[in-house]
C-alpha cells in the first residue's frame, strides 16, 4: 500500500514537471510570453534543470534547441529509477 502511494506520487511529480518543461518551451514560440508572470515563474522552476543540458548540447544550425528533449528523457529515466528503487527497498522492508 505504502509502496504504491510513493510510486504514484513520484509519477505525479514527474508528470507535473514534464508539463512545466513543455509549457516553458512552448512559451518560447510566443513573443514576450516569457516576460509574463507565468513565464517568469516557469523560468525560475525549469531553467536550473535545463541549463546543464544546454551547456552540453549546442543548438542545431544555431537556432534549434533540442536540449529540452534530452532533459525530458533524462527526467523520465530518473523517475523510473526512483520508482524502481522505492519498490525494491519497500519490497525488502515490507514483504
Amino acid at each position: 500500500m505504502l509502496e504504491a502511494q510513493i510510486v504514484t506520487y513520484i509519477g505525479w511529480l514527474y508528470q507535473i514537471y514534464l508539463y512545466m518543461i513543455i509549457a516553458y518551451v512552448l512559451l518560447s514560440w510566443l513573443p514576450n510570453a516569457r516576460e509574463s508572470f507565468i513565464g517568469e515563474l516557469l523560468g525560475k522552476l525549469v531553467e536550473p534543470y535545463l541549463n546543464p543540458f544546454r551547456k552540453l548540447i549546442p543548438p542545431i544550425a544555431g537556432m534549434i534547441d533540442i536540449s529540452p528533449i534530452v532533459a525530458i528523457i533524462a527526467l523520465q529515466f530518473v523517475a523510473m529509477g526512483l520508482q524502481a528503487v522505492v519498490r525494491f527497498i519497500l519490497g525488502i522492508i515490507i514483504p
